[in-house]
């Protein structure tokens, strides 16, 4: 202890360095490492893949395609050719329909009332030639109430029709993926994710047929990941660009019907 003080007493400077820099160090380590975030099982936000309206550098034509969603619309851990949106417009454009770069609101994390501040701070207004609607799983993760869900979904709906003009044959709705496969639910209780995910892709499901919009049930798809590794991306909870062109393969026949007129 003699030693210390006399060496604190030589070198003053240096002992007040140490002592600022470790704190500030073990600060800075505590910040660059993200809490546990209850709140969405959709990962990290990637600041790449969150934005609104993202241009997705394409070439334009004539045929507008609005997608309203969360990670799985703004293709969290994929590259943006590899979003389902974008492949669709890629396959659309092979078969000659004139598709203009698809308009993405959606961002990482959302829940039904998330996206409708997001469409409410956005500039969208349509009509659009084609819509889609893909919400839900982080208000099934974050153990939001159904009746919620029944509301706000209902309502973002009607809104997905009004941007489609009134036009309920250029509307469909994408049910929710079954994330319960993936290794990021490992330790999850799965049966439990299982049905909770089915209620609301019920749920979805009754509301477009109600208002005769075209759904499309992908969640089967989804849990073909427990097996297909290569159907997860690489952060081990969103689908890979593979998975995305399986559910694109579902929905291209019904978009050329309706966009190929």
């Amino acid at each position: 202890m003699k030693l210390i003080y006399l060496f604190c007493l030589i070198f003053p400077l240096s002992c007040m360095e140490a002592d600022d820099n470790r704190p500030e160090n073990e600060e800075k380590t505590k910040d660059e490492t993200p809490a546990n975030d209850d709140s969405e099982p959709e990962g990290e936000e990637s600041s790449e893949n969150e934005e609104n309206n993202e241009d997705t550098t394409m070439t334009n034509g004539s045929i507008s395609f609005l997608a309203l969603g969360d990670s799985y619309t703004i293709g969290e851990s994929v590259e943006i050719a590899e979003r389902w949106p974008v492949q669709l417009v890629t396959e659309l454009r092979e078969r000659g329909v004139e598709m203009k770069d698809p308009e993405i609101i959606a961002r990482t994390g959302w829940t039904t009332a998330e996206l409708q501040g997001g469409i409410d701070n956005s500039e969208v207004k349509g009509p659009y030639d084609w819509v889609s609607l893909l919400i839900g799983v982080n208000n099934q993760y974050r153990g939001y109430s159904i009746s919620i869900y029944r509301t706000e979904f209902e309502s973002l709906l009607q809104q997905a029709i009004d941007f489609a003009g009134g036009d309920k044959r250029r509307v469909i709705v994408v049910s929710i993926p079954d994330y319960g496969v993936t290794p990021f639910a490992a330790n999850s209780d799965r049966a439990k994710i299982a049905r909770e995910i089915d209620d609301y892709n019920n749920m979805a499901k009754g509301f477009s047929e109600a208002y005769g919009v075209t759904f499309f049930n992908i969640t089967p798809i989804s849990r073909e990941a427990a097996t297909k590794p290569e159907y997860v991306a690489e952060d081990g909870l969103h689908p890979s660009g593979e998975m995305y062109a399986a559910w694109v393969q579902m929905i291209l026949p019904h978009a050329l019907e309706i966009l190929d007129e």
